[in-house]
């Protein structure tokens, strides 16, 4: 973070004062990154566009936007956000404490304000295979450091519940010290929901139903009102806002390039002065409480706070005139001043390009099939079971049925030789072609889906062959988006990169998807901790029971 202003300006607006529930014209005086005072203009003094504290978002994974941090914050200044709670699990899972070593270096490349978490649960599960392992003693070591300011998502939530040693010892290290412990429990409620908090843990970003938001804020829980690129909660927690305002923040857990560029949590604040919500309650849930639930040195529109503000045209479409962090004016116009830096990346990939062979599954005569049914902005997924003579080839193989929507779903290991998992799937819509990504949440295993074998393992090797990215086969027209930072994060431009998913994503959707962004969705049917069923690598996984299935 770039403290080092030594320059004096004064920005004039409409001053929105969030505490004190009041705008009025004002003049705010910089000096040194600061602000020095707040002169409060006469009445009937002209002024233009609304001051605000800048946005927070309170759970990202930044490298689900496919950039590093530095290209990330380019282009979520432009939208009015000043800085992250930044949850680096994903490259954890990759690289280890390495991975988190290089976001907090390349975060500290520009002004934006990104605070990190200690991820809790690296490998994610013991049913699938991760690059690194980041145990108690790495966690207790990460959260000592200052850019460390919580303990990440808890997914263990069933080691929480049975006071898992492991489990209980990373909580304890963040409570020694602090620091709030972030939670992941989708679905809990009632008593479980309450010995879950009663853990210590403080927020969630995982409800799905305003009835399990409320089970959880009456045992004190902080609720996230997540909306990113796949998983989207404003519609049903939104009503929740208005009275729990005060113990509620805006998050967007996931959000891929191409969204970034178009909007982040200011579209949020639109999205809830639209339905009438007082825009002091949404402020404090965009602006305010990250700051305070974090301890953020995040200014608030304070004398003496550091000088992060925004300047907005108006109090409803809150499209962003100008950004400010630390007295620096880091965006004007829908335009970003922050330089971008050179990145140098890292990786881990360690596998072959594969063939059809390897992919084909022989029916091994059960009468029914069980399918994953993915939803469109869920994380969950239902488990059907689909009458097997329906996939059943000439050769007595399970393939892909474009008929009945059901499509083969493949998982990679790519730490490891090893072969390859095949499950079905529901709801992808394709009627040609294939997809692969090697962003498969948490351990990012290489999964593709498509309608036959030689698209699939095509598109498979697209990303093998890359060291990392998404791709898209439609017969010979090709297409590949190269992510070698981790396999996770492209090292280019943030609005070329931007550019370039758009391409993708629109020539994934011409293969007769009907889904919001079919990357997104995809990268999720390998997330184990998440139910109802998934597929790792080691193989198809029923997260109710927690175990695999044939």
């Amino acid at each position: 973070m770039n403290t080092n202003i030594t320059h004096s300006f004064s920005v004039q607006g409409n001053l929105v004062d969030v505490p004190n529930r009041q705008i009025f014209a004002a003049a705010i005086h910089v000096e040194d990154g600061r602000i020095a005072s707040i002169e409060k203009l006469a009445d009937d003094a002209v002024v233009e566009g609304f001051i605000l504290p800048g946005f927070v978002d309170s759970h990202v994974h930044v490298e689900s936007s496919m950039l590093v941090p530095s290209e990330f914050a380019r282009l979520a200044v432009v939208h009015g956000t000043v800085a992250t709670i930044s949850d680096p699990h994903e490259i954890g899972n990759v690289n280890g404490v390495e991975g988190v070593e290089f976001m907090i270096a390349n975060g500290k490349e520009t002004p934006f304000k990104f605070y990190f978490g200690a991820p809790s649960c690296v490998p994610a599960t013991t049913f699938e295979t991760a690059g690194a392992v980041i145990d108690a003693k790495d966690v207790a070591a990460l959260l000592e450091r200052e850019e460390i300011v919580y303990l990440s998502e808890m997914m263990n939530f069933p080691g929480v519940l049975h006071a898992d040693a492991e489990v209980m010892e990373k909580i304890a290290a963040a409570h020694k010290l602090g620091k709030p412990v972030d939670g992941h429990g989708p679905g809990l409620r009632g008593e479980l929901a309450k010995q879950y908090i009663d853990a210590g843990i403080s927020t969630d970003h995982e409800c799905f139903t305003a009835e399990e938001a409320l089970d959880k804020l009456q045992f004190g829980m902080k609720i996230l009102i997540r909306e990113g690129s796949a998983a989207k909660n404003f519609e049903a927690l939104i009503p929740l806002l208005d009275e729990h305002y005060e113990q509620m923040m805006f998050c967007s857990d996931d959000k891929h390039p191409d969204s970034l560029e178009e909007g982040h949590i200011n579209q949020l604040c639109a999205r809830a002065v639209a339905k009438g919500i007082d825009v002091f309650k949404v402020l404090q849930v965009a602006c305010v409480n990250p700051v305070l639930h974090y301890k953020m040195k995040v200014g608030l529109l304070r004398q003496g706070d550091p000088a992060d503000f925004i300047l907005a045209e108006d109090l409803t479409s809150f499209k962003i005139l100008s950004t400010y962090i630390d007295g620096k004016l880091v965006a004007k116009d829908g335009k970003t001043l922050i330089a971008a830096v050179p990145v140098t990346p890292i990786n881990k990939f360690n596998c072959e390009p594969i063939d059809a062979a390897s992919i084909t599954v022989r029916r091994a005569g059960h009468e029914l099939v069980p399918v994953i049914e993915a939803l469109d902005g869920q994380l969950i997924t239902n488990k059907i079971m689909e009458n097997a003579n329906l996939l059943t080839n000439s050769n007595d193989e399970l393939v892909s049925n474009t008929e009945i929507d059901v499509l083969k779903l493949v998982v990679v290991n790519r730490y490891n030789q090893a072969a390859p998992a095949v499950s079905f799937i529901k709801n992808f819509g394709f009627k040609r072609g294939a997809i692969a990504s090697s962003v498969a949440h948490d351990s990012h295993n290489i999964v593709a889906v498509g309608v036959d074998d030689d698209s699939i393992t095509t598109a498979i090797n697209l990303v093998i062959n890359e060291r990392g990215g998404v791709s898209v086969v439609d017969g010979t027209d090709q297409l590949v988006l190269a992510l070698p930072v981790a396999g996770l994060m492209s090292a280019k431009d943030g609005y070329a990169v931007a550019k370039e998913y758009t391409a993708i994503d629109a020539k994934a959707k011409a293969l007769g998807s009907s889904l919001s962004a079919p990357f997104m969705t995809l990268s999720f049917m390998a997330l184990l901790v998440i139910p109802h069923l998934k597929l790792s690598d080691k193989g198809l996984f029923d997260g109710d029971t927690f175990s695999f299935i044939s």
